[in-house]
């Protein structure tokens, strides 16, 4: 079971995103052949179907899951929160917020994060169309921070950067984040998850697009770079899947080149070098990819999600590291 959760949550979550789902599926197999209505094998084949961009199949298992058994709730709030994410990658807000609202209400883990991705889902909704239940997500994100918590004296680092994140509504004449729910998305690492989909990285492209022309064409704010800077972020890697390398290299670059203008997400920078030197991977300018990580590893500090982007960092080295050792290759040396 450890294993599974490490193949299928930890390797996901803090590493590159890779496409080996072998070790997983053949850890799987043997137990849902025996066990085919077990709720917990249930949930890993769906979030092996998850990882795999197979999202119906995926959602499908979670809520076989969810039907297997009735007397353990908890268990029930884990397919909740993957079937939330399911169709947020399917662009499906008010499916995702539902499954938000029932963790909201049922879930002790991080009420304010779940209020914010509440909040998130009906800010991606269009502007004149009707919220469920009449929740608005300004009052939601008004009332993040009032349920913040601390575990073993520390908040969550998710929970953290929600109640930033929301910090902006508390003005009466606030500027509204531009795509929440694909930023949070992102720091689940969750567009690993749309890079199999085509017709999933189109429909975020084309939300992206959108976010890019409504900040054109509002007012300026002391937000105004920082919002920029984030489209391009996740354009940048809406493209990169959809290998358009050139155009996510400069997305990427932009994002580098405003650091200095950038006031409250500095986050955005060490990521944007950090997903430029996965490009660069890719391409195989391993050297320029080691400058980068290195620079984005050393020269940044104290922005949120710091240790998320650090193990990120870490997976990336190590693997370059592997691959120079069995090349034997010359070069720059990661680490």
């Amino acid at each position: 079971m450890l294993l599974l959760c490490y193949y299928t949550f930890l390797t996901f979550i803090l590493g590159v995103g890779e496409d080996d789902f072998t070790e997983a599926e053949a850890l799987l197999s043997p137990y849902l052949s025996r066990y085919p209505k077990s709720a917990i094998f249930l949930f890993f084949a769906g979030r092996i179907e998850e990882i795999k961009g197979n999202i119906n199949e995926a959602i499908k298992k979670f809520e076989e899951g969810c039907s297997a058994q009735q007397a353990w709730k908890q268990f029930h709030h884990m397919c909740y929160w993957e079937l939330m994410w399911c169709f947020a990658y399917k662009g499906m807000w008010k499916m995702a917020y539902f499954y938000a609202d029932l963790l909201s209400k049922e879930n002790r883990w991080s009420k304010a994060m779940y209020v914010y991705m509440k909040a998130a889902f009906l800010s991606m909704l269009p502007r004149g169309e009707p919220r469920p239940f009449g929740e608005d997500e300004v009052a939601l994100f008004r009332q993040v921070s009032s349920f913040k918590q601390k575990i073993a004296g520390k908040s969550p680092p998710t929970e953290k950067f929600a109640i930033r994140k929301a910090r902006r509504y508390k003005a009466s004449e606030h500027t509204p984040l531009p795509v929440p729910a694909l930023e949070m998305m992102y720091m689940w690492n969750g567009f690993t998850v749309l890079r199999k989909q085509q017709e999933l990285l189109e429909g975020t492209l084309n939300t992206l697009t959108q976010a890019e022309k409504q900040l054109q064409e509002v007012p300026a704010s002391e937000y105004q770079v920082d919002d920029k800077c984030l489209v391009l972020l996740l354009k940048g890697l809406v493209l990169k899947h959809l290998h358009s390398p050139a155009e996510a290299e400069a997305c990427f670059s932009a994002v580098h080149a405003s650091e200095k203008r950038i006031r409250y997400d500095h986050y955005l920078v060490p990521n944007a070098l950090l997903e430029l030197s996965l490009l660069y991977v890719g391409q195989g300018r391993n050297e320029e990819a080691v400058r980068l990580l290195r620079k984005a590893k050393n020269n940044y500090k104290n922005y949120s999600m710091e240790s998320r982007t650090l193990f990120r960092i870490h997976a990336v080295l190590s693997k370059l590291k592997a691959l120079q050792e069995e090349n034997g290759a010359d070069g720059a040396t990661p680490s």
